[in-house]
């Protein structure tokens, strides 16, 4: 990890155009704003490790819930056929 130390209105360039700057400390508080291009997406620690845990949460679809899936699927197709003149 790269330590640097910063004032208040100082800032850091990181590639891709992403710019850091302290913008105020506060007792042990420290804001900071982020510039950077609409496709990089910037994200609070833990916000970022609760998505990351719903995703893969997600991701690991029982073969149960897939069975159920596919069986409301078949239904929804023959009520469909049924339907038709």
């Amino acid at each position: 990890m790269l330590v640097l130390t910063r004032k208040a209105g100082e800032s850091l360039i990181l590639s891709h155009g992403i710019k850091i700057t302290v913008i105020e400390i506060k007792g042990r508080q420290v804001r900071i704003g982020i510039e950077a291009p609409l496709s990089v997406t910037v994200h609070r620690e833990e916000l970022w490790e609760r998505i990351s845990t719903e995703n893969r949460t997600a991701a690991a679809l029982s073969p149960l819930t897939l069975t159920s899936v596919k069986e409301l699927w078949k239904r929804q197709q023959s009520a469909s056929k049924e339907q038709e003149p």
